[in-house]
């Protein structure tokens, strides 16, 4: 584990432990902070523990479809290199 990186988030400072380099850490503090600020934004009246609750829901809906987007890719170029080898195949045969 590196030194612990001192982020803010919403206006509260935090020490963060990581084995991502400091930059790494920063650009996801600031990646999640922008989530929160989106969702208090839009919903003025939540506490910021529900307004947490809803940028983590949205962080892991974003994530979740990125897998599945990337199942989807990794398939697709799975059937063409069979395409591919298959023709090879048939070629040098």
């Amino acid at each position: 584990m590196q030194k612990p990186v001192r982020v803010r988030i919403l206006d509260q400072e935090y020490l963060i432990k990581s084995d991502e380099d400091e930059e790494a850490v920063q650009e996801i503090a600031e990646f999640v902070n922008v989530k929160l600020r989106e969702i208090k934004e839009n919903t003025k009246r939540l506490s910021e523990g529900k307004v947490a609750i809803l940028a983590a829901f949205h962080i892991a809906s974003d994530y979740f479809q990125l897998l599945k987007n990337r199942d989807i890719l990794l398939k697709d170029i799975q059937r063409r290199a069979e395409a591919l080898n298959y023709q090879i195949d048939s070629i040098v045969q």
